[in-house]
């Protein structure tokens, strides 16, 4: 593990995250709305994995493999909430934490949190650019930690296409989204957010490295915040005021996937 490449790659990637949240601050006073910060969410991860490939000195093999799985996952994610918040105003939930705030205040507490979690959040990326590359048996464990992104990248993707489709369907207004992979869990694309972040843990950690190793405090934090604090625990104070989802709690999973009970 070259430390020294690992503290070069990750001061690069700080720096980036600043401009980039600096920037999407400046687009959220153009348009009134603090809610354009969730568009950058998935396209900062981007932005530190082609930092971690163009400055990085470990595997080149794993850098670009890093690289493209977060850009695929990044991008897309980026994309989706993009298309979804056209021609909606500000998201209800910034305008109870910070309508009151004023706009250096507003910026510190959303921009600049936002871009530290990314920064943490993105220490597997930042890590695996400084580390050896993958030999012997810890190709499984690379391999493995693709196809935990790969999960990850399905049901959060396939869950938002079944909720669009299921939205976009005016004889469902009102109506409780129980389908497809809905019907598993209450919140798939929560679930497979999880997942992926796992997964590119897993192949950072193929270097066989406690340099990489550490960095389980990013897949850690990110499940927690989709499950227990800004996710999914979030989304569910809102939506079982209505009695349908009362039911719909009561057959199908929280967060972890099993067979809808009947």
């Amino acid at each position: 593990m070259d430390w020294s490449g690992f503290l070069f790659v990750s001061g690069l990637s700080l720096l980036a995250l600043a401009l980039m949240q600096a920037l999407t601050w400046v687009w959220s006073r153009k348009v009134g709305k603090l809610a354009v910060v969730d568009v950058v969410w998935g396209a900062g991860f981007v932005v530190v994995g082609v930092v971690a490939l163009a400055a990085g000195s470990g595997d080149l093999t794993r850098r670009v493999l890093l690289a493209a799985l977060v850009a695929v996952w990044g991008l897309r994610l980026s994309w989706h909430i993009y298309r979804r918040s056209q021609g909606k105003g500000e998201d209800p939930r910034y305008t109870e934490l910070y309508g009151e705030k004023g706009p250096l205040e507003a910026a510190l507490r959303v921009f600049g949190v936002q871009g530290l979690l990314q920064w943490v959040i993105s220490m597997p990326l930042q890590a695996s650019a400084a580390a050896d590359a993958t030999e012997g048996l810890w190709w499984v464990v690379l391999l493995l930690g693709v196809a935990v992104w790969a999960t990850g990248l399905f049901f959060e993707a396939v869950g938002d296409a079944q909720l669009a489709r299921f939205k976009a369907d005016p004889d469902n207004k009102g109506k409780v989204m129980d389908q497809g992979l809905w019907a598993w869990t209450r919140h798939p694309n929560y679930f497979g957010d999880a997942c992926v972040w796992w997964g590119l843990w897993l192949i950072a950690l193929s270097a066989a490295t406690w340099g990489t190793a550490w960095t389980v405090i990013a897949p850690l934090a990110m499940t927690h915040f989709l499950r227990n604090v800004s996710g999914a625990r979030l989304l569910e104070k809102s939506m079982s005021q209505r009695p349908a989802f009362q039911e719909y709690m009561q057959r199908t999973a929280y967060f972890f996937p099993r067979p809808p009970r009947t």
